[in-house]
């Protein structure tokens, strides 16, 4: 398919008659409590520097030879976007500094704090006023993804998401398989827009051909807020991104199309055992900030 559709499609929700501009805005969810990454790992060799951000949960700033969330912020400034929001939490006092002390070329950074840890839904609602009735991308702080995955949302025509072949990710990125099986499915209809995500699913099932998988990287409206206000709490006792839009789908309130980003790797920072491996991926690459 075309990776920029006519947005004729949306049904109930807002429906684009015109081409929509690309979009220069950009969301980094970075208020996590990193509880997989505070986790001891005997088997991860971490330089002090390194073990002292795992230590405090801090994925965006484990240093692989400069801080990680400069990684991201150079593949969104290489995919075209110029406002970039990150969600922090109250104490994160130690990225302000960091970015304070960095001049910044490419990119013009703005924070949002999310006072308690009530999942990604709520971290959102907390960019409402960065987002300024515009449309915007979100992302996870501890993925690193294909710049050409976030510029083909960048360039859609309305609200989206990237859909992984999961076959894909397991050949090229450093997830493994019994962790990929917890990732998010999804389903699309025959116009490739989201008819459903499940969200943790059955960490038995196979991983097929065609199995799409959500890597949590999103283009959304403003609907999207009325959605996390709206969405029920987790199993797990959360406000979380994924549920709010399954719920907003099923409800007709949001209609995303999905971009097929095939043959793509996502590097995950999840873990104190994916340091190495993500340092290794990312040696050659120069982060521009």
């Amino acid at each position: 398919m075309s990776l920029v559709g006519t947005g004729r499609e949306r049904g109930p929700a807002t429906i684009y008659t015109l081409p929509v501009a690309p979009i220069s805005k950009a969301v980094i969810l970075a208020r996590g409590l990193g509880t997989r990454m505070r986790a001891a790992d005997a088997s991860a060799a971490l330089d002090p520097s390194q073990s002292a951000a795992a230590d405090r949960g801090l994925k965006a700033m484990i240093p692989i030879g400069r801080p990680f969330l400069d990684f991201l912020l150079s593949a969104l400034a290489d995919a075209g976007f110029t406002e970039v929001c990150l969600v922090v939490a109250p104490e994160h006092q130690e990225i302000r500094d960091y970015y304070q002390g960095v001049g910044l070329r490419r990119v013009r950074l703005h924070f949002a704090v999310q006072r308690e840890a009530r999942g990604t839904a709520d971290a959102v609602l907390a960019v409402e006023s960065f987002a300024a009735a515009e449309q915007f991308l979100v992302m996870n702080s501890d993925n690193y993804y294909p710049v050409a995955c976030l510029r083909a949302l960048r360039e859609l025509d309305g609200p989206g998401l990237a859909a992984f072949d999961a076959a894909a990710l397991l050949r090229q990125s450093n997830i493994p398989e019994e962790r990929l099986r917890a990732f998010a499915l999804l389903s699309l209809d025959a116009q490739d827009m989201l008819a459903d995500i499940v969200e943790k699913p059955d960490p038995s099932r196979a991983i097929g051909p065609g199995t799409l998988i959500s890597m949590n990287v999103w283009r959304f409206d403003s609907d999207i807020f009325a959605a996390c206000r709206a969405t029920s709490l987790s199993p797990r006792g959360e406000y979380e991104l994924p549920r709010a839009v399954q719920e907003g789908v099923h409800a007709g309130r949001l209609r995303l199309r999905a971009i097929r980003c095939a043959d793509a790797a996502v590097l995950d920072l999840s873990r104190r055992s994916d340091i190495a491996a993500v340092a290794a991926r990312l040696q050659l690459v120069t982060a521009e900030l």
